[in-house]
């Protein structure tokens, strides 16, 4: 069953609820809400595709996509920066010292939901011609 019309909505959902976190200053939360809005963007597209992505790299699955369609490298740059919060904005030990609330800031969160933003635009995009 096709159903990247699901993925897509959750990916906004996600970028709304990281734009939540980022006004109650849960500047790892919104970083990882990001993250977690590029995947399932990412994966829409896979769908609509016919095909199933599997793994959480923002970047190996645009890399993946990169076979099969045009993938801007500034995208592909993104999703390596969103990658970096998959993991260390949720756990404790994923850093030296500290919890993941003391480790992001404002300007990293604003600059991961743009990022989030620009490859959730772009699976629009590309959904609106597949």
């Amino acid at each position: 069953m096709e159903r990247s019309a699901d993925w897509i909505e959750q990916a906004r959902s996600d970028l709304e609820h990281a734009r939540h976190d980022l006004a109650g200053a849960y500047f790892e939360w919104a970083c990882f809400s990001a993250q977690q809005a590029a995947e399932k963007a990412v994966k829409a597209v896979f769908q609509k595709l016919g095909s199933e992505a599997w793994g959480h790299s923002v970047a190996d699955l645009l890399q993946e996509l990169a076979h099969s369609q045009e993938v801007p490298q500034s995208l592909k740059d993104a999703g390596l920066e969103l990658d970096k919060a998959y993991i260390p904005a949720r756990v404790p030990n994923a850093h030296p010292t500290g919890s993941p609330r003391t480790r992001y800031t404002r300007t990293e969160a604003e600059r991961m939901l743009a990022h989030a933003d620009r490859i959730l635009r772009f699976c629009e995009g590309l959904l609106s011609t597949l």
